[in-house]
């Protein structure tokens, strides 16, 4: 799949080398196109020495052209300010760590850890609010199908992303997205079955998917499962 995102890729350093040229230190790509999702805009983090309100400039000259080419605005860091807030994004930046590809310079992640405990507290945080959502959303939706069905297939996707953070809690390192997000599953003894019908909301084939609206109680029970897996986690 690498050759429907390098190109873009390699057209997006070249921008970024005319506004920071050696302050560029490192740009990699993550995210959905690495998985094939090939109509999902191309998302990378660049990593530079310094960022002035003049480097801003430069960048917003060139966001028009990103956006025809389907590359979404690359998330700009200092080095320095990147490897500080990793106790402060760890779901985030452990998302982009674990599966990534380097398009320019040096390995931006080389000798990067994540603290096991600032990702526990993360975890649980986000756990915790997707539950809050899925019971006020339900409510909101007075209890109809169809309302329910669209917010159980629109949670699908952050669902799957806080089940491969709980692989990593779990110390499974895995690159592939559909196999991190069953570690994670496995990890908090979840239901295979109920996982790959969510998930599959998350990613429509061909095939007729369960009623989502049908999925929300064993979904909603799920989710109070990660939640007291995770409150109580021990390395």
């Amino acid at each position: 799949m690498e050759t429907t995102w390098r190109p873009a890729a390699e057209s997006l350093v070249r921008d970024l080398r005319t506004v920071f040229g050696d302050r560029l230190r490192s740009v990699v790509v993550y995210g959905r196109h690495l998985d094939g999702a090939v109509d999902a805009p191309l998302t990378c983090l660049a990593l530079v020495t310094g960022l002035s309100a003049s480097d801003l400039d430069g960048c917003a000259s060139l966001a028009p052209r990103w956006q025809r080419d389907r590359i979404a605005v690359p998330l700009i860091l200092p080095e320095e300010e990147f490897r500080r807030s990793l106790d402060a994004f760890p779901l985030e930046y452990g998302e982009i760590i674990r599966a990534h590809e380097r398009v320019h310079g040096n390995d931006p992640f080389e000798g990067v850890t994540i603290a096991r405990d600032d990702l526990r507290r993360a975890c649980e945080t986000q756990i915790k609010s997707h539950l809050v959502h899925l019971r006020e959303g339900y409510i909101s939706a007075g209890a109809h199908p169809g309302r329910v069905a669209e917010m159980v297939t629109a949670s699908a996707a952050a669902f799957a992303a806080l089940l491969r953070s709980v692989a990593r809690l779990a110390g499974l390192e895995v690159r592939d997205r559909a196999e991190a997000t069953r570690e994670g599953a496995r990890a908090a003894g979840l239901s295979d079955g109920l996982v790959r019908d969510i998930i599959a909301l998350e990613h429509p084939s061909g095939m007729a998917p369960a009623d989502p609206a049908r999925l929300f109680p064993e979904y909603l029970a799920a989710v109070e499962q990660l939640a007291r897996t995770v409150d109580t986690w021990r390395a």
